[in-house]
């Protein structure tokens, strides 16, 4: 059996042109997934997830539209 975390991480990482080498995704990712293994918990997955704002009642009236965000999700486990 195991229990579960999930730690939600950037959609986006913001790097200085001068300073792009190409692997900054690899680079933060393995950093968040060494950071958790240090407490034991395992890498299980990575999920995108949607996530709908819809207006309220007055900007819905003016027209506005429901948004749609894009979320991360990395899923660690740890064997209890």
């Amino acid at each position: 059996m195991f229990k579960y975390k999930m730690v939600q991480v950037l959609p986006n990482i913001s790097v200085d042109m001068k300073n792009h080498t190409g692997s900054e995704a690899a680079v933060y990712l393995e950093n968040v997934v060494n950071e958790y293994a240090e407490d034991g918990w395992e890498f299980h997955r990575i999920d995108r997830i949607g996530v709908e704002l819809q207006p309220g009642c007055f900007a819905a009236l003016g027209g506005q539209k429901a948004e749609t965000n894009i979320y991360y999700v990395i899923t660690f486990r740890m064997e209890v």
